[in-house]
């Protein structure tokens, strides 16, 4: 498991790297939230543990930033703020989990085990998604609309998953570029549109459409239609 450590404290730091790696955990580190930030956008972790008191760029903000474009990445917040209103706070930014200082090692190693649980078990049901009469195998590259399959290339169907893994809210056209983008290859807006359109008529009859919300992004909507 790759982890990923944000903590400036220099002696907490080295000592929670010790111990995770002493784990078997794989563990990067930052000690600033710019940093953090940068690297959390830019490469993959499995979980996150973030203080809440970084130099440069405080850890809910990194957060807030991070959410944006890995909405699903489980993140444990640290801080020495303990108040209804910081959990509050915390956990409204999109925190997961939230641990006050000081705390005992074996807890935080047991929230971080919990963290990636619920995140395997969400990963399963994730794999095949349905909204209305769509029904999609993102392990098997596959799609229908009730029994007949949709031919959709392999980056309609991660539109469609993207989209599909977000039908309650709209997704912006940055969070889906994001999500498509790797490995040194960059999807920018104007792709997603193109992407987004052919989907929209692959779709049609299905019961199913992508409704743009102006200035916002994209959202799945039932349409009414008749059977495809």
């Amino acid at each position: 498991m790759k982890l990923f450590l944000a903590e400036d404290d220099a002696v907490l730091a080295d000592a929670l790297l010790t111990r995770l790696s002493r784990l078997g955990f794989d563990t990067a580190h930052a000690a600033d939230g710019l940093t953090a930030q940068q690297r959390l956008l830019n490469e993959d972790f499995d979980a996150v543990v973030l203080d809440i008191g970084l130099p440069g760029q405080d850890g809910l903000q990194v957060l807030r930033n991070v959410r944006v474009h890995k909405p699903a990445l489980p993140i444990l917040l640290l801080t020495a703020l303990d108040s209804m209103e910081d959990r509050v706070a915390g956990l409204d930014a999109g925190a997961d989990d939230y641990l006050v200082k000081p705390f005992e090692f074996p807890e935080l190693e047991a929230r971080i085990r919990a963290l990636l649980r619920r995140h395997r078990a969400a990963d399963v049901q994730r794999d095949e998604l349905r909204f209305g009469r769509l029904r999609l195998d993102r392990a098997g590259q596959r799609a229908w609309a009730d029994n007949v399959a949709l031919e959709l290339s392999a980056r309609e169907l991660e539109v469609l998953y993207i989209l599909m893994s977000h039908a309650d809210r709209v997704v912006t056209k940055e969070q889906i570029a994001a999500e498509l983008s790797g490995d040194g290859e960059e999807v920018g807006a104007n792709a997603v549109e193109v992407y987004v359109h052919r989907l929209r008529k692959k779709l049609d009859g299905s019961g199913v459409g992508v409704r743009a919300v102006r200035g916002l992004g994209y959202l799945l909507a039932g349409t009414g239609d008749a059977q495809p």
